[in-house]
């Protein structure tokens, strides 16, 4: 999943860039308001981490500008821990949650799985389908037959875009755009080398190929 960071602390944006990239997540970040506001509104991300007090463009406007213009990516607003009028004012302009700063890195990751799961229409953190069982706090599939495979970044990032959107076709640039932030390097090809790696490991019924469209993962292979 990729997601837009909004935030012009550079030390706390740089600790947030890891961890949440260890946590399986492809991370673009803005230091200001106004790119911000151009990627939120320009990029399908799967979920924003937006800072209110921002240079150039307060971040309570660029929310209430991505709303009005019908971009309905769930924002997880960042306030200071005193400042409750912020975050009265940030959900009424649409945000899906907010956290106080300071705050501990394992509840903004709490938060941020609880608010893509209810984006996302599953209350676990363990993804069951097709005979598949993905934890995502462990990076690992349960086949069928019981057996637990531990999954590279990517095969996770990868199986785990496929599972929250079963039996649709997925092409090659669109699982480029969802899994690899702006500044990353990668071939045309790279999709396919990870889609063979994961179907050595999934077994090939479980991503389909859909000749010059892409790839599907269906829900009953």
């Amino acid at each position: 999943m990729r997601l837009l960071l909004v935030e012009d602390d550079h030390a706390l944006a740089q600790g947030l860039k890891e961890r949440l990239r260890l946590e399986g997540f492809a991370v673009d970040w803005a230091e200001d308001g106004i790119d911000g506001g151009f990627l939120g509104g320009d990029i399908a991300y799967d979920a924003i981490i937006l800072d209110l007090g921002l240079p150039g463009r307060p971040g309570l406007e660029v929310l209430q500008t991505w709303r009005s213009t019908g971009v309905d990516t769930p924002v997880l607003v960042l306030t200071a821990r005193d400042a409750w009028h912020e975050r009265v004012d940030g959900l009424k302009a649409g945000a899906d949650d907010y956290l106080g700063k300071p705050f501990h890195v394992e509840e903004l990751l709490a938060r941020l799985q609880a608010l893509l799961r209810r984006t996302t229409g599953h209350s676990s953190t363990t993804l069951t389908l097709a005979g598949l069982m993905l934890d995502q706090d462990r990076h690992c599939v349960c086949l069928p037959d019981q057996r637990e495979i531990g999954l590279t970044g990517m095969e996770f990032r990868l199986l785990r875009y496929f599972m929250h959107h079963p039996d649709k076709v997925l092409s090659k640039e669109r699982l480029l755009t969802h899994l690899y932030d702006q500044h990353a390097e990668h071939g045309s090809n790279l999709i396919e080398v990870y889609v063979r790696r994961l179907r050595e490991k999934i077994g090939s019924a479980h991503v389909v190929t859909q000749r010059g469209q892409g790839y599907v993962f269906p829900s009953n292979p």
